[in-house]
């Protein structure tokens, strides 16, 4: 009897609290949009934390750069690189040319600077290689005539010098001496206000600073001798 008075309050306790067929269906699209919800909320924080910790976007590249073949990325500064020695002899252009825009290394590896020197000379002077090495590059780019020399004994990737404007007189592969001539000034006014050489310096895709080529002597110029009072000059 007790059994059966049980069995029908428990029929009856489940009718009671059975939910209406309109709740059931207000509660299924209620469930889901709990469930995508924090799933969304999940994916957000997993992004943000990769986006913290991940890898920066690529910056982005200007046009101030080296327009001579084989360049591409660097900072410039040289860092990590083997030191430059000053293996040149001459200078590219004159006998002490001047500076008319110094090395200016960028501060980011796109960023705006001069990765190079820009040298007065009059169009149609000889051009020069300062060292010794090979042409690795001899011809037109962008408008404008570049010469590209490897330098001997500069390591592994070896130093390359680049000249530009110029007309080439030589091409690639031509071993070419320490003061050679590669060829002359071209009269194009792009560069700079005035006539001028572009002188860059690479090693593999890093830009440096080519006055580093020049020993003490040829960057300063010849020591001179100043008389002594009383000490008759020879």
């Amino acid at each position: 009897m007790v059994r059966m008075r049980a069995m029908r309050w428990t029929a009856a306790g489940a009718r009671r609290w059975r939910l209406p067929r309109w709740a059931a269906a207000v509660a299924a699209p209620l469930a889901l949009v709990a469930l995508v919800a924090s799933a969304t909320l999940l994916g957000s924080a997993a992004w943000a934390a990769w986006a913290d910790g991940g890898p920066a976007a690529p910056a982005r590249p200007d046009s101030n750069h080296d327009p001579g073949p084989g360049s591409g990325p660097g900072s410039g500064s040289g860092e990590g690189n083997p030191p430059v020695r000053a293996v040149g002899r001459v200078w590219p252009v004159g006998v002490r040319p001047g500076v008319l825009r110094g090395w200016d290394p960028p501060a980011t590896v796109y960023g705006p600077g001069h990765r190079g020197v820009d040298l007065g000379a009059s169009p149609g002077a000889p051009v020069r290689s300062v060292a010794a090495g090979r042409v690795f590059f001899a011809g037109p780019v962008a408008g404008r005539g570049v010469v590209s020399v490897e330098l001997t004994g500069t390591g592994d990737p070896p130093l390359r010098t680049t000249y530009e404007p110029v007309r080439a007189s030589v091409k690639q592969g031509d071993e070419v001496a320490a003061g050679e001539v590669i060829g002359t000034v071209e009269a194009t006014g792009r560069h700079c206000e005035g006539p001028c050489v572009h002188w860059g310096l690479l090693r593999g895709k890093t830009y440096l600073n080519p006055l580093l080529l020049l020993p003490p002597w040829l960057l300063n110029g010849p020591t001179r001798l100043l008389p002594v009072l009383g000490v008759p000059l020879p």
